[in-house]
């Protein structure tokens, strides 16, 4: 059995840490700041629970279940084809992917440009085939992402943080304010379902690969040892992300005297200037590129790991190539239109995968081939169909009687029917172990 150094285990951490962190994690933390006030470390408890605690749950559900194919298969063969698929193709090509490259050009790009140059397509689309070229080289060879990653853009976008909280203790900050709006009731459901919305449970579900493969690269093939590493890296990505949302989240929490943004990027923006000037743009600049950087090639080297088992006629530079062709593609047709189509997408999706990294963590309490995984994952699939076309193609026309389940209003009122399916299941689970004995009784 091979025994990794803590070193190495410590740079596939990072490597996981710059996977996960993408630029919406450096705009929610901010805001949820801002918006608490002086709750902000209730409302950031909660954010941390959701935003690390589910991602290193999905790690943990994955280690333990073997693959992502193996946890889905519990539900169903079928569903273990399909329900992938869709994640892949949604937070791969479908958004996340296209999102960073266009969010990096915004960020990291429009603040030097000249306001004509900025509204012209043709500077997004020259700029994404720059993003997207040094993409695609990055992740040509997967066995170099822990020299890259943990070794490389990790440091960097951690040293530049640092750098941002170490000049953020010696220059004069504004008070603390009064919570608004939900951040005063209800501060920790809030900055839960803040971090609900990061989406990283589902990236979990897809960087498992990636981490597998990373330690087969290295040496280690037995399942228990896999297990393992993968639970450390798990941790170790958490504790770092867990340390920036801090910083982040009191960062914003001392804005308000610049005055209400509409979203974190603005803040950050605000805050940047007050405490370096006009440099304070480039280096905001700078950590959205590598953020996004980071991201993209995360989920283009996992996706086309993926796609590449599924569709063993095309080889994995292959798909590299079709995965960054079709995100610079989507991502010159617009941020806004891509969240149309995508954003109602994710959010049926995603309860399935908090379904899935729930039950998978009962371990012995729940066998693999219990009724549970099919009937809570039936219904929450079926609520994340109603509540999407509720929200996209009729108009909220069903509100009136949705908004009778708890915590409808808050975006999780999935939440009762899995609580329901899952006693559903236990019952057929009963019923059927009842039967089996009773027949084997009558046998006998």
């Amino acid at each position: 059995m091979i025994q990794l150094a803590k070193r190495e285990v410590i740079w596939i951490s990072f490597m996981l840490f710059s996977m996960f962190f993408g630029a919406g994690n450096l705009i929610f933390p901010p805001f949820l700041g801002q918006s608490a006030g002086i709750s902000v470390w209730v409302s950031l408890t909660g954010f941390i629970l959701s935003a690390v605690g589910l991602p290193i749950l999905g790690v943990v559900a994955i280690a333990k279940a073997g693959t992502f194919h193996d946890l889905a298969s519990r539900v169903h063969p079928l569903f273990a084809l399909i329900f992938p698929f869709l994640i892949y193709v949604s937070i791969g090509p479908g958004l996340a992917i296209p999102r960073a490259g266009s969010l990096a050009f915004e960020m990291g790009m429009a603040p030097f440009l000249p306001k004509t140059w900025v509204t012209s397509p043709l500077s997004l689309f020259l700029y994404t085939i720059l993003f997207f070229s040094i993409v695609f080289w990055l992740s040509l060879s997967p066995s170099k992402l822990v020299d890259r990653f943990g070794k490389w853009l990790t440091p960097t976008l951690l040293t530049l943080i640092a750098l941002i909280f170490l000049k953020s203790l010696i220059t004069p900050m504004g008070p603390l304010t009064d919570p608004v709006e939900k951040y005063a009731t209800h501060p920790v459901l809030q900055g839960f379902l803040d971090g609900y919305l990061t989406m990283d449970a589902l990236a979990a579900l897809v960087f498992g690969i990636v981490i597998a493969n990373t330690l087969r690269s290295k040496g280690v093939s037995d399942n228990k040892s896999l297990s393992t590493y993968m639970i450390k890296a798990g941790l170790g990505a958490g504790i770092l992300l867990t340390v920036i949302y801090v910083i982040l989240g009191m960062l914003g929490s001392k804005s308000a005297f610049l005055g209400e943004a509409d979203n974190g990027a603005q803040i950050l923006t605000s805050l940047m200037y007050h405490l370096f000037g006009e440099s304070g743009t480039v280096i905001l600049g700078i950590v959205f590129t590598v953020a996004c950087l980071c991201v993209s090639i995360g989920l283009v080297t996992s996706c086309s790991q993926y796609f590449q088992g599924l569709f063993g006629s095309l080889s994995y530079r292959v798909w590299v190539t079709i995965l960054c062709l079709l995100s610079m593609g989507i991502a010159n047709l617009g941020l806004t239109q891509i969240l149309s189509v995508s954003v109602p997408i994710l959010g049926a999706i995603y309860p399935i995968a908090i379904v899935l990294i729930g039950l998978a963590l009962l371990g012995r309490l729940l066998s693999a081939t219990s009724s549970v995984y099919a009937t809570t994952v039936s219904i929450v699939a079926l609520f994340g169909v109603v509540d999407m076309i509720n929200s996209t193609f009729v108009g909220q026309a069903w509100n009136s009687w949705l908004h009778f389940l708890p915590f409808q209003a808050e975006g999780a009122g999935w939440i009762m029917p899995a609580l329901l399916a899952g006693c559903a299941g236990m019952l057929l689970d009963f019923g059927r172990k009842t039967a089996s004995i009773y027949k084997k009784g009558s046998s006998s």
